[in-house]
């Protein structure tokens, strides 16, 4: 398996088309059994990562997950993380905010939920849907009572990208290792997901027909979703946009992304000092009596 995080990462500056960008590629594994093989070697990785995550106690790490629907971001976090002790790991699942949350400015309901040191949080959807969702559907910004609101939504979507990259940049300056996923799904590969819930008795509870009135702003999402990653594609945290009508290539780019940043922070256990070695072989030796 070769994968090259740097053909999936948007850069600082990149004006990014969805058109150009693949939605399905060339496999990384020669079959299911072979897939299966390194999707578990990830995840071997991935759980001795996340152990010493928690022991040095110095980063957290927050994975984002953006996609349309059916694009597979359910199973990528299920089976990706499927290692990994859920006493270091919370999932996080952003719908449309509550009344409460609409009382509060639009990364208050994200940010309350941040991961702390040593652990893993995780963001199905995230504050990022106050410029895709919120984008497109212009009538949901009515609801969040935005003072002073600028009769150009250009600015208003400008200071929000702004707003995102501050807390993204003072979020990584602190210790927090940001890594986002875009999985690009092609609308006929979802059209195929789509028919599939309705095909099989016990998918039909996955089908929402929510999801076939979003279907119908297809390219008004393309559009916000590109401009999204344009303005929000950092250095310190990069988008990574993932082709997704291959769901078992797009598990293991996901792994293999998350592993990669892991690794680079070259962890390690805590040193013990020769006092606190000399401390515990003395209560062994109380042991043993």
């Amino acid at each position: 398996m070769h994968i090259k995080t740097k053909d999936f990462r948007v850069k600082e500056g990149d004006q990014v088309d969805l058109a150009d960008w693949a939605t399905n590629i060339a496999p990384v594994y020669t079959g299911k059994h072979a897939y299966k093989q390194l999707l578990e070697a990830h995840i071997a990785r991935l759980s001795a990562q996340q152990q010493l995550l928690y022991a040095a106690n110095s980063h957290a790490v927050l994975l984002i997950f953006q996609a349309m629907d059916a694009a597979g971001k359910d199973g990528a976090i299920r089976h990706v993380m499927s290692g990994v002790n859920p006493q270091g790991c919370q999932v996080f699942s952003f719908k449309h905010p509550s009344a409460d949350e609409l009382e509060h400015d639009f990364l208050w309901r994200t940010t309350r939920n941040l991961p702390s040191r040593g652990r893993i949080g995780i963001f199905n959807r995230s504050y990022y849907e106050e410029v895709l969702i919120a984008r497109v559907h212009p009538e949901i910004l009515a609801n969040e009572g935005v003072p002073g609101r600028p009769k150009d939504d250009k600015k208003l979507w400008k200071h929000r990208y702004r707003s995102i990259n501050d807390l993204e940049r003072h979020l990584s300056l602190n210790g927090t290792q940001i890594i986002k996923f875009f999985l690009h799904l092609s609308k006929d590969e979802q059209k195929n997901r789509f028919l599939a819930r309705i095909d099989a008795p016990d998918k039909n509870w996955k089908f929402s027909e929510a999801d076939m009135a979003e279907r119908g702003f297809w390219d008004d999402y393309m559009e916000a979703y590109g401009k999204c990653l344009t303005e929000t594609s950092t250095e310190m945290a990069p988008w990574h946009i993932v082709p997704a009508d291959d769901k078992l290539n797009a598990r293991l780019i996901v792994s293999h992304i998350v592993l990669e940043r892991l690794e680079s922070l070259k962890m390690a256990f805590p040193q013990v000092s020769a006092e606190r070695r000399a401390q515990l072989q003395a209560i062994r030796k109380t042991l043993e009596v």
